[in-house]
């Protein structure tokens, strides 16, 4: 278990900055626990997470405006959650660039949504770069003041594994019943 952890610590921040740049906040959780456990740096992994952040939104705004055939061409299969992104862009307006940090399933698909159309990019990268650091700073601080509970949570997972699937079981239904029901045609 030590040796685990001793590899987390070495290469915790690399895999941190790489998971990051899509959004992932289970890594940054994962990074803040392990800060809360010492093996972290949590000011440094708050630091990482929030540009890696910002970055990889910046990036995929940009390859959405400037490279239109490539990312279109990848998004085929998802038509109707780009829909959503552009019909909750409609409704929220700028606002949706801060929410899409903390809903699962689109905040991906929000930056290029954004990137299709003729949104600033200035404003962009300035309400992003915010986001960014509200993010990081909720998830990062909201998973070291509750490592003990999380550790709590992963012992308790691992004296009893059966729990862990169905855990993921329940996430993941919810979760496709959700991107199934918004993203639904309405008749």
């Amino acid at each position: 278990m030590e040796d685990t952890f001793s590899n987390l610590a070495t290469y915790g921040y690399i895999g941190l900055f790489l998971y990051s740049l899509g959004g992932g906040f289970v890594a940054l959780i994962g990074a803040g626990v392990l800060s809360f456990m010492g093996k972290m740096d949590l000011s440094l992994v708050i630091l990482i997470a929030f540009v890696a952040n910002a970055l990889g939104d910046i990036m995929l705004f940009y390859m959405a405006r400037y490279q239109k055939g490539m990312m279109m061409e990848g998004l085929r299969k998802h038509r109707r959650k780009l829909a959503l992104s552009h019909v909750l862009m409609k409704k929220y307006g700028s606002w949706i660039i801060f929410f899409q940090k903390f809903v699962y399933g689109i905040k991906t698909l929000i930056p290029i949504a954004i990137g299709l159309t003729k949104y600033d990019f200035k404003k962009f990268a300035i309400l992003n770069v915010l986001s960014s650091a509200v993010w990081a700073l909720v998830f990062g601080l909201g998973s070291y003041y509750s490592g003990r509970i999380l550790v709590e949570f992963a012992e308790t997972v691992s004296d009893k594994p059966w729990i862990a699937p169905i855990i993921l079981v329940v996430f993941g239904s919810a979760l496709w019943l959700y991107m199934t029901q918004a993203t639904k045609k309405k008749v």
